[in-house]
């Protein structure tokens, strides 16, 4: 008994892979082509031939940008400058797109100096890496009777991190958890690195101004000593 399939009859069905490989040049298999110039000037419908002669005495390639059209449109350019500029305009639009989630913090209304310190410096570490963070406040047995416990531990969490962050949402009761989002503020720390900077500018110029004194009164030092020293000393 023959091993072969009843539905083929015996014979193999080939199988066409499909790619998205752009082609360019000798790879190109229509017969008339719809050429456009580097400049973009649409030069009508060539013979494939007449084509990539063109795009050789420009020292450039025949590139099909549009195989699905009839006939296919392609293009005379520098195919290596097009993908390299393609690949940079990819790589500069993945460094733009921020992947910005929410994080969690959870807090007791009974928490301790330390671990209040630890936590919320995590939550700032998150917003300066642009995150929104929810704070949560975790009540348990009858301390949810007792929400301005949690109120104002999340008070002190947005007093803390005022300057890098703004609050989004407002402190609120869900079930037996308290909830304030936080998300990052990004003019109020331009604004802060403003007044850092302006206040840095009068300690700098004071400094100068001490030092420029200091240099005075030497000088006026020395020539004092100039005065006092006895008309013969120092004439050997």
């Amino acid at each position: 008994m023959s091993g072969a399939s009843p539905r083929t009859g015996g014979t193999s069905i080939a199988t066409t892979t499909t790619t998205n490989e752009t082609r360019i040049n000798d790879r190109i298999r229509a017969r008339d082509v719809r050429l456009v110039d580097p400049d973009g000037v649409q030069l009508g419908i060539k013979p494939l031939p007449e084509a990539l002669a063109m795009a050789r005495q420009l020292d450039l390639d025949l590139v099909e940008v549009a195989p699905q059209n009839d006939p296919p449109v392609c293009r005379i350019m520098d195919y290596g400058k097009f993908k390299f500029d393609a690949a940079q305009k990819a790589k500069e639009s993945r460094r733009k797109t921020v992947s910005v989630g929410i994080k969690e913090m959870k807090y007791r209304p009974k928490i301790g100096p330390g671990d209040f310190e630890t936590k919320t410096r995590q939550v700032l570490k998150f917003l300066n890496e642009g995150h929104k963070v929810k704070v949560t406040i975790m009540f348990r047995g009858r301390e949810v009777f007792h929400p301005e416990l949690g109120k104002k531990i999340l008070d002190q969490v947005a007093e803390q991190v005022d300057g890098a962050a703004r609050v989004e949402s407002e402190p609120k009761l869900d079930g037996r958890n308290m909830i304030m989002v936080l998300a990052p503020d990004k003019r109020a720390k331009q604004s802060a690195a403003a007044r850092a900077a302006r206040d840095e500018e009068p300690a700098a110029t004071s400094g100068t101004v001490a030092s420029g004194q200091a240099a005075g009164a030497a000088d006026q030092g020395q020539g004092v000593l100039e005065q006092e020293r006895p008309v013969g000393e120092g004439g050997g």
